[in-house]
């Protein structure tokens, strides 16, 4: 065994890690509470429940070139995206995900020891990628509010010297926006900032896509997950200065993004209007939450521009109120860490999931009453 140890020298500070646990898949959830996946709420990772268009359907259905490499640089694809960010294609990378194109950031821009800021509770990638690529996490936590501490982020760069600040707006899982005037004051220091709009389309608010090409430290962050209900496919995009896309050209896999993400987010760029109906949907839906699980008395909403609302809850653990609405068949989601042990974050479904929702919650009430 020693020998063994000897040879398979596996990276200590992975060895020392915590895994990160996503969600699971509605199979997986079925087999766990014995009931058929049709009879299942999910409103627990933020997925579009409307699904991918007619027409993203129908390329997938059609596609005919799953046994030919896609196009390395996603070419086509890329030209659509112009079109609908008003943004060259030239400041345009494809990725597997908004994901990719995070561990893809820092990889180009970390060496050992590097620092880069990040601001919880906020979404979980930039503190599990940073940490592979090397990189020192320096924690700015939000205040109570969820919102950015801009005065303690500009101190904690000049302190740390770091190169990233990561930030999230819609902030998952707040759905909070941040301020214009806030991001201006983070793009005069002296690192990169990497926004992710992830949610932006929800949000009602101008994307921050437009000011890439004038803004050599701004990273804007899209993906197709959300308002496209593609996120089982993996396809997103990121804007980047001039400066830094040629050398992340460098680094990237030759073939990240797979034929049928491509096809599926092409097809998707020309169905807008209708993936923008079930966007308003999604919204309506999202205000309904707001409004109704405030009347709750175990629940304290937060204002949400996503598709999804956050919530505080009192007078019962948070982890058994996920347990009793899985007992219903409702999943969300709980966060068992700092900041967030006492609250849950509840996606907007369809009007029949709120219903759901809304009648398990007033017979978990009864029950806690």
């Amino acid at each position: 065994m020693s020998q063994t140890l000897e040879r398979v020298r596996i990276r200590a500070d992975v060895a020392r890690m915590e895994r990160y646990t996503p969600t699971a898949s509605l199979e997986v959830f079925a087999e766990q509470l014995g009931r058929p996946v049709e009879e299942l709420v999910k409103l627990d990772a933020n997925e579009n429940p409307y699904g991918p268009s007619p027409a993203a359907l129908a390329a997938l259905a059609a596609l005919d070139v799953a046994h030919i490499y896609p196009d390395p640089e996603s070419r086509a694809l890329r030209a659509m995206l112009s079109d609908y960010t008003g943004v060259d294609a030239s400041f345009i990378l494809a990725g597997a995900g908004a994901d990719e194109l995070i561990a893809l950031t820092l990889q180009l821009f970390i060496e050992p020891g590097d620092a880069v800021i990040n601001c919880p509770p906020t979404f979980g990638m930039y503190a599990f990628d940073a940490p592979l690529a090397h990189a020192r996490v320096i924690s700015v936590e939000r205040r109570a509010d969820m919102s950015l501490d801009v005065d303690r982020i500009i101190n904690a760069a000049y302190e740390s010297g770091a190169k990233l600040l990561f930030v999230c707006s819609p902030n998952n899982p707040d759905g909070g926006l941040i301020a214009p005037g806030d991001l201006d004051r983070l793009l005069d220091l002296p690192l990169v900032v990497v926004l992710d709009e992830a949610y932006n389309e929800f949000s009602g608010a101008s994307s921050m896509a437009s000011r890439v090409p004038d803004t050599p430290n701004l990273i804007v962050l899209r993906t197709f997950s959300k308002w496209a209900g593609l996120a089982g496919l993996r396809v997103g995009y990121g804007l980047f200065p001039l400066d830094i896309i040629t050398h992340l050209w460098k680094i990237k896999q030759p073939y990240n993004v797979n034929v049928a993400a491509d096809v599926a987010a092409r097809a998707s760029l020309a169905d807008v209007a209708a993936l923008q109906a079930n966007v308003c949907r999604l919204i309506t839906e999202r205000a309904r939450l707001e409004t109704e699980l405030a009347a709750f008395p175990f629940l304290e909403p937060y204002p949400s521009r996503s598709n999804f609302v956050l919530c505080r809850v009192v007078g019962m653990p948070a982890a058994d109120l996920r347990a009793a609405l899985a007992g219903h068949g409702i999943l969300i989601r709980y966060y068992n860490k700092p900041r967030l042990s006492d609250h849950v974050r509840i996606s907007a479904g369809t009007p029949p999931q709120t219903d759901a929702l809304l009648a398990a919650l007033r017979s978990i009430g009864e029950t806690h009453d």
